[in-house]
């Protein structure tokens, strides 16, 4: 009876793979799918990883401080040189349709008492952001909502227009069911339907699947040619992936989308930003149809 109670209580040898092998691309990049279904990773998220005590807030994985002293250097950078922060967490909310249909519902958000409104003459231009404060509609002073900035996009040959209005997480719910009112978008035009996220253990089980004598193991696509996965993000970390993410008007034709975790926000301080954005940035040469 002992002998086989210790037969018994042998531990099973342990199927995990090598450091070696857990760290492959393929087999990193599936980890870190599985790793962002609850919370959403920004596009610097490794960077920071590495450097900062993160936190889970709003649905984001976020950088909450340093790990080392590094408050000098930041200074030093925001008064000599130039300091990068990732502000992709914000949420953006897009709108579409002409200028003079998102001009009256938007007045009534917002009050010339306070500051810049929507229709603030270089504001509308679309050279400049403004910021604003929102408040629910036909209610102010009272019921406020929180502050938004905003940017249009400059004028062209067509009528429609386009806005983007960037706001916290906290306030995205409310500031979008308020929009969704004044414009009277109640019918989704989309519904984001994702692909489902396939897990380390699946990506190993395919990667094995693909084994050839002789041969180093490598995954294939239907064209034959080595497929590499890709960072998937679903939803984002403020909409549930099977919400919809685009709402139309019938009577204006007004269009709003989410564009969170769409279009990337970067915020550069210091007085060589304008420098490292020119020496970034290269304008692409207009082609004429």
């Amino acid at each position: 009876n002992q002998a086989e109670k210790a037969v018994h209580q042998k531990k099973e040898q342990s199927k995990t793979k090598s450091r070696k092998a857990r760290r492959r691309h393929i087999n990193l990049v599936a980890e870190f799918n599985r790793r962002q279904r609850k919370n959403i990773w920004l596009e610097t998220h490794i960077w920071h990883a590495k450097r900062f005590h993160m936190i889970k807030k709003w649905g984001y994985c976020l950088a909450d401080r340093p790990t080392e002293k590094s408050y000098r250097a930041c200074y030093r950078a925001m008064t000599k040189h130039c300091l990068l922060q990732d502000l992709s967490y914000y949420c953006c909310l897009e709108l579409k349709g002409k200028e003079n249909e998102l001009l009256k519902p938007l007045a009534r958000i917002c009050s010339p008492d306070t500051g810049l409104t929507f229709g603030t003459e270089f504001c509308l231009s679309g050279r400049f952001q403004g910021s604003l404060d929102l408040y629910r509609a036909d209610r102010y002073p009272e019921d406020l909502l929180g502050p938004v900035t905003f940017i249009w996009k400059p004028r062209d040959v067509s009528e429609n227009r386009q806005l983007w209005i960037w706001m916290h997480p906290a306030l995205k719910q409310d500031v979008l069911s308020e929009l969704k009112a004044i414009f009277q978008c109640s019918e989704p035009e989309e519904i984001c339907i994702p692909e489902p996220c396939t897990t380390l253990i699946q990506e190993l089980k395919q990667t094995d699947t693909a084994v050839n004598l002789g041969k180093k193991r490598k995954r294939e696509d239907k064209d034959g040619e080595k497929d590499v996965p890709v960072k998937k993000i679903i939803g984002d970390g403020t909409r549930d992936p099977l919400q919809p993410y685009s709402w139309a008007s019938p009577a204006t034709g007004v269009v709003i989308s989410d564009q969170t975790m769409e279009i990337l926000r970067y915020r550069l301080i210091g007085p060589l930003s304008h420098l490292v954005l020119t020496e970034t940035l290269k304008a692409a040469a207009l082609q004429t149809v």
